[in-house]
């Protein structure tokens, strides 16, 4: 019995789902009993928030509890926390990338920074008070750490960046904005860092940083450029790569996040199994890599649903319709 443990569940009904889907039996937790992708799962539990020393005691106690074998982050919150602590998660498999690359990708000038110095193009960047008279306007000022398109701010000359330099609330950096098409590239490594395989999508349409609307894409210029920047960074498991096809044919990557993307149904849809793949590593085995083993022009609109709950009596909540 694959039993995979779900960190920060929240939204991710869709992840939680597909793995079911592929076998596993999913046992998803949060902080909020009013986490949807909760009432999706085989089981589920409350645990502390990241913050509290509790949060790891806690996610080991389930492990053992229900012989866990796989533990898949769901949010880049508790990624420098579980990253740090992968022999207490033990003997479940941790499905994210040693604590050096979680900090590296999360912190975007880092990342910025890691990625030019070994040739792979990453838009101009710099430090809040280091942009050069030279910078190409429009340029946006970006939280270092961040997600969802929160704290971002474009500024379309000197003048407004001095504005937005003033106004950003947490640690920043400037970044000049790219002219090109956007695209995603959800991979996915063994645990070697082994690129097992690399899907394009376009970029229809998202909202506060997520995907809305989209296509699978077979273009094996970016499929080799997904294969290169995961494997450079040193991924395992699940990453979405975000890059920009500009005007002088480069390919500089704005974004690397090492979990599933908001996008996640659509390379599901188009035949990814990076459930089946994941579950593979978990029990020891070695899946050889299928880059390119996909179905093109898949396409992914999205829409909003729900979980309607009612009270338990004892404190706890439950669906009051059937969860499909």
């Amino acid at each position: 019995m694959d039993v995979v443990l779900f960190t920060c569940a929240g939204l991710r009904v869709d992840i939680v789902n597909a793995f079911r889907a592929a076998g596993a039996v999913a046992l998803a937790v949060d902080a909020d009993p009013l986490a949807p992708a909760l009432y999706h799962a085989d089981r589920q539990a409350i645990v502390p928030r990241v913050a509290d020393a509790a949060y790891v005691p806690a996610l080991a106690e389930l492990i053992a509890e229900h012989g866990v074998g796989l533990v898949v982050p769901l949010n880049d919150l508790d990624h420098p926390v579980l990253s740090g602590a992968r022999e207490r998660l033990a003997p479940a498999v941790l499905l994210l990338p040693d604590e050096d690359v979680c900090a590296r990708m999360s912190d975007k000038l880092t990342a910025h920074r890691f990625f030019v110095e070994r040739g792979i193009a990453s838009p101009r960047s710099w430090e809040l008070d280091e942009v050069p008279a030279d910078a190409r306007y429009p340029v946006l000022v970006k939280a270092r750490e961040g997600f969802g398109s929160r704290n971002i701010h474009l500024a379309s000359d000197p003048d407004e960046l001095a504005f937005f330099r003033r106004y950003a609330s947490v640690p920043s950096f400037v970044q000049e904005r790219c002219r090109g098409e956007e695209f995603s590239i959800d991979v996915f490594c063994d645990l070697d860092a082994r690129c097992l395989n690399a899907i394009p999508r376009t970029m229809l349409h998202s909202k506060g940083g997520e995907s809305i609307k989209g296509a699978s894409l077979k273009d094996w210029e970016l499929i080799e450029h997904g294969r290169l920047v995961a494997e450079t960074a040193g991924i395992v498991g699940p990453a979405n790569i975000q890059c920009f096809r500009e005007p002088d044919g480069t390919l500089p990557v704005t974004d690397v996040n090492a979990r599933f993307g908001g996008g996640f149904p659509l390379p599901t849809a188009a035949g990814s199994r990076y459930p089946e793949l994941a579950l593979a590593l978990a029990r020891g085995e070695h899946p050889e890599p299928q880059l390119g083993e996909f179905e093109e022009g898949v396409l992914m609109s999205r829409f909003y649903s729900e979980v309607v709950l009612t009270q338990n009596g004892d404190g706890s909540l439950r669906p009051l319709d059937p969860v499909s």
